[in-house]
């Protein structure tokens, strides 16, 4: 375990960690501005975009929070270049931490452990690599034909005509959170009313909202309900 973790805290991982960190950094640099520079043709306002990046950035919080707590232990196991790099690019510790047990399995290990040598490091480093490299050919080689796809619906949605991009889009979202929320639902009563209250406390803060036209409300609901559901959870299990 202890020379793994001198491999794990190396000065070339690190430069590689680097690297991959500001590559992300820098996509999301020109993403924004991408997505400033767009925003007048669709007919948003500067004030709608400030508005849009803040919600962005508050809503993002929460899940960080979840991902940095994982991303904590996972740093035991795998030391902090790799665990930077992985929660980085992927986003999702809870994925990578899986994915480094299942490695560490296979090659005959665990994580941890007084045998969790060298190769077992490399062999968990490269189920990470190869782990996350389906999503991003899929990016490289579908993403023109998806945009053509939604070209061609997007034709179809004319005056007069249902915006086919919208119900799908709210369909898909729909769809998403669903899933997730009945997968919680699921594993029993404290998770079921965490998952209420989440639900009825966005209701209420946007019914707030709306009625005094609070934005900067708008901007923190996420954030809020989140709070209110961790408060009731945490409660429960006391």
């Amino acid at each position: 375990m202890e020379k793994a973790m001198q491999v794990a805290t190396s000065f070339p991982v690190w430069v590689f960690a680097i690297i991959v960190i500001g590559i992300v950094v820098f996509q999301a640099i020109i993403f924004i501005k991408l997505a400033v520079k767009t925003s007048q043709s669709v007919g948003m306002t500067r004030t709608e975009v400030k508005s849009a990046l803040k919600v962005g950035a508050i809503n993002a919080i929460g899940p960080a929070m979840g991902s940095m707590i994982i991303a904590i232990s996972l740093i035991t196991f795998l030391a902090e270049p790799i665990t930077l790099m992985r929660s980085g690019v992927i986003g999702s510790s809870a994925i990578e931490s899986a994915a480094a047990s299942l490695a560490a399995g296979a090659y005959g290990t665990e994580l941890g452990a007084s045998d969790f040598n060298e190769q077992a490091f490399t062999t968990v480093v490269w189920t990470l690599c190869l782990g996350g490299l389906g999503w991003l050919l899929v990016i490289v080689f579908f993403t023109k034909s998806f945009g053509k796809a939604q070209n061609k619906v997007a034709m179809k949605s004319g005056r007069g005509k249902v915006n086919l991009m919208a119900v799908i889009s709210s369909a898909a979202m729909i769809g998403v959170f669903a899933n997730l929320a009945s997968g919680e639902v699921m594993k029993g009563f404290t998770n079921s009313i965490v998952v209420i209250t989440s639900a009825i406390s966005m209701y209420i803060i946007l019914f707030i909202a709306n009625k005094r036209n609070l934005t900067w409300v708008k901007e923190w609901s996420l954030g809020l309900s989140i709070l209110a559901a961790l408060s009731v959870g945490y409660m429960m299990t006391l």
